[in-house]
């Protein structure tokens, strides 16, 4: 069945239990300015779930489509609450964020939301770790073979390769490590690695360094996604459960 996009941000709106900053801010490690994404995670209608309706995500860009975000633009992705729950057992780094997001970062939260929160350490698990793991694999891969410039030539020009794509990767590193050793992500970034992330941001580290941060942090968090005490998989019958209740207390 047809939709519009009027008709999403209502179930959006409506729905919504969950919603934080996910950006660089709430990492800890925006310069001054910038855009600003959130993360959101809604109850669909009954007839989205029983019904031919079908709803998965909402996207509001403040920018135009295919238009760089800028300063005080934002970027906000509400995600159902099913969809979010298969991405956040499946260890999606991103889409973790939500349950350890610091309270000073939550634009919305239900008892719904908050219950979800409080069991964040049911998502933590070896598939997780590799997650991390294969996204910080991925992003090396990008930068040394010369696909990591992505849009943002002005850095490359500036410091000869894109620093905000190289601080993410070293950023998944640590805090995938930090994961499998201690089941929850610190945000924002505690120090001394916030300042290293910010020194590498603003191009005051070299590439070189960045790749040996990386190096370290990969061979750390490989040997912990076989040897940390976390479970090998998330719980996903409590996931299932909890869906099951969240849904038909919000449709009650």
């Amino acid at each position: 069945m047809k939709h519009t996009s009027e008709e999403f941000a209502r179930i959006a709106e409506k729905g919504t239990v969950l919603r934080c900053q996910v950006g660089s801010r709430v990492h800890g490690l925006a310069l001054d300015g910038g855009d600003r994404d959130e993360m959101g995670l809604c109850v669909e209608p009954p007839e989205y779930v029983m019904g031919l309706r079908h709803f998965e995500q909402y996207v509001y860009r403040s920018r135009p489509e295919h238009v760089r975000s800028g300063e005080g633009d934002l970027d906000l992705t509400v995600y159902s609450l099913r969809k979010w729950t298969r991405l956040a057992l499946d260890g999606n780094p991103t889409v973790l964020l939500p349950l350890f997001a610091p309270e000073s970062e939550l634009v919305t939260v239900t008892d719904l939301g908050r219950e979800l929160r409080a069991e964040a350490g049911r998502f933590v698990s070896r598939r997780a770790g590799h997650r991390f793991l294969g996204y910080l694999r991925a992003q090396r891969g990008r930068l040394t073979d010369g696909r990591g410039h992505t849009n943002r030539p002005e850095l490359v020009r500036e410091h000869g390769f894109d620093t905000k794509f190289a601080y993410h990767m070293v950023r998944l590193g640590l805090q995938g490590v930090e994961l499998m050793e201690r089941g929850r992500m610190t945000l924002p970034m505690p120090e001394p690695d916030r300042g290293w992330l910010l020194g590498l941001r603003r191009g005051e580290r070299t590439l070189e360094e960045a790749m040996e941060r990386t190096a370290e942090l990969e061979t750390r968090l490989a040997a912990l996604v076989e040897s940390a005490d976390v479970p090998d998989e998330p719980d996903a019958g409590w996931a299932d459960r909890w869906l099951v209740r969240a849904h038909l207390r919000t449709w009650g």
